[in-house]
């Protein structure tokens, strides 16, 4: 577990560290507020890892799963950890959820969670305003929208980049809290890092248009891929997977692809 979290806020870290995972899946654990040791709610249970999953549940009983997107690094555990638990899983695809309904945007999950819809790395990527007491927002858990090193990929065709330009900037109206996310340290400032993601994107985007302009309008994923992303490792396949990725929903995005 991690130390310097919010009061009430336990991480434990996935032993699924990789290029696209960092140190591995972050698993949240949070309590309430105004019912100590009343049952938690678990975020992201990450890789069905036994150990891990039997140290998650050894913590305290638990009354909710939640998951904030679909991919298997953050959900591939979630059954094992309801039967362990007993407790129900939600997320925003109705596909992922096991005895409880799909998340909606603004709901008060427990005393101490919002949930913010953020589709965008995927269409059904949530975050998780962590409130105090008065319904202040003192903390955001964020999944793979924000991560605690880098950039997120944009899953296309799942993700799509209009909403997930749109995502950003809804996410820095909170304001300045820190950034609890999927993967990697937990970042001090939501608002600043918001600020950074848009930026890093808008210069994206004008790096496909100057490929587009000297190749042409009908210049392929790899074409692009290859001269925006030229300082990637050619024999590291998962890294050129996911910024072929972010290039394919950075030209429906600029071709007007419905998303």
């Amino acid at each position: 577990m991690a130390t310097d979290l919010p009061a009430g806020v336990d991480l434990f870290l996935a032993p699924n560290p990789g290029p696209m995972t960092l140190d591995g899946t972050n698993t949240w654990r949070i309590t309430s507020h105004d019912a100590p040791g009343a049952p938690a709610v678990v975020i992201d249970p990450g890789p069905d890892d036994e150990p891990h999953l039997r140290q998650v549940a050894a913590a305290g009983p638990v009354g909710l799963i939640v998951v904030t997107h679909r991919h298997r690094d953050h959900t591939a555990g979630a059954a094992r950890l309801a039967e362990l638990t007993g407790a129900p899983v939600r997320g925003a695809d109705p596909v992922e959820c096991v005895d409880g309904p799909p998340l909606a945007d603004g709901e008060r999950l427990v005393d101490r969670l919002q949930v913010v819809l953020t589709p965008g790395h995927t269409t059904d990527s949530v975050c998780l305003r962590l409130l105090d007491s008065a319904g202040a927002t003192v903390a955001v858990f964020t999944g793979d929208t924000i991560l605690g090193r880098g950039t997120t990929v944009i899953a296309h065709p799942d993700g799509a980049l209009g909403p997930y330009l749109d995502s950003l900037r809804r996410l820095a109206d909170i304001g300045a809290v820190p950034v609890l996310p999927g993967h990697g340290p937990v970042r001090p400032n939501l608002a600043a890092v918001c600020a950074e993601y848009l930026t890093h994107r808008t210069q994206r985007l004008d790096q496909v248009r100057a490929v587009l302009q000297e190749i042409g309008p009908t210049a392929t994923v790899a074409q692009v891929t290859d001269v925006v992303y030229d300082f990637l490792d050619p024999d590291d396949a998962t890294l050129r997977g996911a910024a072929e990725r972010s290039v394919a929903a950075q030209l429906d995005h600029l071709r007007g692809a419905p998303s």
